[in-house]
């Protein structure tokens, strides 16, 4: 993977820093799981095989969206982000032109806020 380590020093980089990080390569591995066990869904010749990698696939699905939601919630811009984009039937471009929406706020992001 690209980043699994600190860039820079862990004793120079703030704890919220390090827990966004850490939360960041979960995404990762998360993500990448499900294009493993996608491949192998693919490529698997026994049905029942197809099945159990298909449900593993959907497991680590439900993981990366916790490490998304935790995300969500301890960076105002990820929240603000997340709110225009997501669960929305407009095309995305068309999202993007849009102008900003309201500022988050310690209710949108439970009273927390990750400054990196």
């Amino acid at each position: 993977m690209a980043s699994e380590g600190f860039h820079e020093s862990s004793q120079d980089l703030k704890p919220q820093t390090r827990d966004m990080h850490r939360a960041i390569v979960s995404l990762m591995e998360e993500l990448e799981a499900i294009d493993w066990y996608q491949q192998r869904v693919d490529a698997a010749g026994d049905d029942a095989l197809r099945t159990i990698l298909a449900h593993n696939r959907d497991e680590e699905k439900e993981h990366a969206v916790m490490v998304l939601e935790w995300i969500r919630r301890h960076d105002p811009v990820f929240d603000k982000q997340m709110k225009k984009y997501l669960f929305t039937t407009t095309p995305i471009t068309e999202r993007a032109e849009e102008p900003n929406a309201e500022k988050p706020n310690e209710e949108t992001t439970g009273g927390r806020r990750w400054n990196g």
